[in-house]
């Protein structure tokens, strides 16, 4: 259906501003004013790509997730996922992806077999297919046998991500959207999580989009990073492409990396004179 060089997303000219209604909503969450979350925002992601997006808080990073997944309507320019525009093709376009967030939802006192069954009920799997078809998912995920019909509520942080992009799978999704997959996880769950992604690319022939605050996530699994901030795209390159521009100009370098290879955390201070935080951004 697809060829192998397609652009699986195509973002032009986009942009999302909160109205007062929303505004009201992101002030009682924490937001100091309102903002243009998204910025006249223009980029293509090529079939195959683990395409990263990093930006401190408030940069827009999980409205771009939100835009992609039809949650959100832009308010001005044009997305399309592989030719299918995601306002007017809304519902073909639901059937190409599916997002992973920060805080997956479950029903918590359900096993995770059970939350699975529910939400292949939901995508129209019939009841045996369903049930062979989450146990591949989760035999492949490496979740143990013992934890499959255990409620979600004993489950770790790492394991109750892994049932959350088994959910994802389901659908068989060629686009699939990670927004903060690894935040909260332990260094093992988090390790586990990113093998994951990565052979989810290589043998589900999936395209990735990934929002991440780990700068060391975003070095080893994505093939081009976008650093955005206050809404705009400011950097957009490979990893050592981006680190190129450290080296480009060393006399803004932080002290603390003088004398050692520049870091994607080099790069990040100097675009935005920011630091990273470890929550959500939005």
């Amino acid at each position: 259906m697809f060829t192998a060089n397609e652009i699986a997303l195509d973002m032009q000219h986009v942009s999302k501003n909160f109205n007062q209604a929303s505004w009201n909503w992101l002030k009682r969450n924490g937001a100091s004013k309102p903002v243009i979350a998204v910025n006249d925002v223009s980029v293509q992601v090529r079939r195959g790509e683990i395409f990263g997006v990093l930006g401190p808080n408030g940069s827009g990073k999980s409205t771009f997730i939100r835009l992609l997944s039809t949650l959100l309507v832009p308010d001005s320019g044009r997305v399309t996922i592989f030719g299918l525009d995601i306002t007017r093709d809304e519902r073909a376009v639901q059937r190409l992806i599916n997002r992973v967030s920060v805080e997956a939802a479950f029903f918590k006192k359900l096993s995770p077999m059970e939350n699975l069954m529910y939400g292949a009920r939901l995508y129209g799997l019939g009841g045996a297919e369903a049930r062979a078809k989450i146990k591949a998912i989760l035999k492949r995920l490496d979740l143990r046998a013992g934890a499959i019909n255990r409620p979600m509520e004993e489950m770790s942080r790492g394991m109750q991500q892994k049932v959350a992009i088994a959910r994802a799978l389901l659908t068989a999704p060629i686009l699939l959207l990670l927004d903060e997959p690894t935040t909260g996880l332990d260094p093992r769950s988090k390790r586990e999580v990113q093998t994951l992604v990565r052979e989810l690319r290589d043998t589900h022939d999936a395209t990735i989009v990934l929002t991440t605050h780990d700068m060391g996530e975003a070095d080893a699994l994505c093939d081009r990073i976008a650093i955005v901030d206050d809404g705009r795209i400011v950097a957009l390159d490979t990893p050592a492409g981006l680190k190129t521009l450290v080296t480009r100009n060393e006399s803004k370098i932080p002290r603390s990396s003088a004398g050692h290879a520049p870091t994607l955390e080099d790069v990040f201070m100097q675009l935005t004179g920011k630091k990273l935080k470890d929550e959500s951004d939005e």
